[in-house]
């Protein structure tokens, strides 16, 4: 049997994250543990009954049984334009301001691919969402980080780059509210970034996967979209896999620059012919029909998230302040890692959380925490913290 050699390509792409933390659980379970898994980002609840009868009408029709065009159906363009002007008074061009993707990361990583050179320098949060890497390893370029410390609210401090990064740097990924701090951006933020992105030309990637997700005064997160000249210096990426538990569904949007937007339908004119038509009017309706699962979505994270608020308060433990995302961020106990702090949750108690220093150097010393489980699942969780022996 031949051994084929991996392209250099290949090579360079960093080890799945979260592959291996799924791998990890089910050799635990396997063995028949009683396991609480808090360590997912997959969301729990349904899709809504109207977008999956919306799916189960269209795919029906059997115009949407041949190849769908290239670039997406117009009308799913024209349905997240209207929900850029509903959501958040953004008027944006349906024909050169938006495109039709795959999931959010599939966009993620072919962005670094249509902007990157090698050599050429990414910005990437850390902590942050590990595909970032991915598509950045593929173009062959340097990733740099961008470190978000507790003492800044986990936003980037640009002023500590240092000349060569700047001179270098092509692409920026952001992420707010963020996965997996739980901080959210404030407009003057926001407002830094695009004078930043525009002195250095540096195209700005907002991924807005947790964008109807929000607590507290921050209910409604801010779209960078909102905030004038973005649209100048980048793009933002929205997910349906969030807002509506599409996860499965595989289907996001871009918006923004239309050179942007223009590079990324050229790249994926070579990997697809779009999505199947029955999914894109299913969107269409999530978009643009009522939004009442949505709040109903948000008010159930917000419950989640108290219920661990509430226990950690009474154990002492330093729980991050969780303003937006459906993930929580824990410090962990003096005397540990993150990695082993999590070892011995699974160990001791049952539970099974994503260790920081997967999500970058700057992740050491917390772990995630993911609010997608039911009530009942998360006091219980809180009561096996409770029995960790430290």
């Amino acid at each position: 049997m031949k051994n084929f050699p991996q392209s250099e390509t290949l090579k360079r792409l960093p080890d799945q994250f979260f592959a291996e933390l799924v791998k990890k659980l089910n050799t635990y379970q396997q063995k028949g543990h009683d396991v609480i898994n808090l360590g997912q980002g997959n969301p729990d609840q349904p899709t809504p009954d109207h977008i999956v009868q919306s799916l189960q009408k269209a795919a029906e029709d059997p115009v949407y049984h041949k190849y769908s065009p290239f670039q997406g159906f117009d009308y799913l363009k024209e349905a997240a334009a209207q929900f850029y002007k509903r959501e958040y008074n953004v008027t944006l061009d349906p024909s050169s301001e938006v495109a039709i993707m795959f999931g959010s990361k599939a966009g993620l990583v072919e962005l670094s691919q249509c902007f990157l050179n090698p050599d050429d320098v990414a910005l990437v949060p850390d902590p942050g969402y590990p595909d970032y890497w991915s598509g950045v390893a593929i173009a062959d370029a340097v990733m740099k980080s961008l470190p978000l410390l507790q003492e800044n609210s986990f936003l980037p401090d640009y002023n500590a780059l240092d000349k060569e990064t700047l001179e270098k740097a092509k692409l920026m990924f952001l992420n707010y509210p963020n996965n997996p701090t739980g901080a959210v951006a404030s407009e003057e933020f926001f407002k830094e970034t695009i004078e930043f992105a525009d002195q250095h030309n540096i195209c700005v990637v907002h991924d807005f996967a947790y964008g109807a997700i929000g607590f507290d005064e921050h209910k409604k997160p801010l779209s960078f979209m909102q905030v004038p000249g973005a649209k100048d210096v980048g793009i933002e990426i929205y997910t349906m896999s969030k807002t509506y538990n599409m996860a499965g569904w595989r289907v996001a949007f871009a918006v923004g620059n239309p050179s942007v937007v223009e590079a990324l339908e050229k790249i994926q004119d070579h990997y697809y012919v779009s999505l199947f038509g029955a999914v894109q009017e299913a969107t269409a309706t999530a978009l643009l029909d009522s939004q009442e699962s949505v709040k109903e979505l948000r008010e159930t994270y917000e419950l989640r998230r108290n219920i661990l608020i509430e226990g950690f308060e009474e154990i002492g433990w330093e729980l991050m302040p969780c303003k937006g995302s459906f993930f929580v961020w824990l410090k962990v106990p003096e005397g540990y890692t993150s990695q082993s702090f999590a070892d011995a949750l699974l160990e001791q108690v049952g539970l099974f959380v994503a260790p920081g220093v997967g999500f970058g150097a700057y992740g050491e010393g917390y772990v995630r925490i993911g609010l997608n489980n039911s009530e009942e699942d998360l006091r219980e969780s809180v009561q096996r913290f409770k029995q960790f022996r430290q």
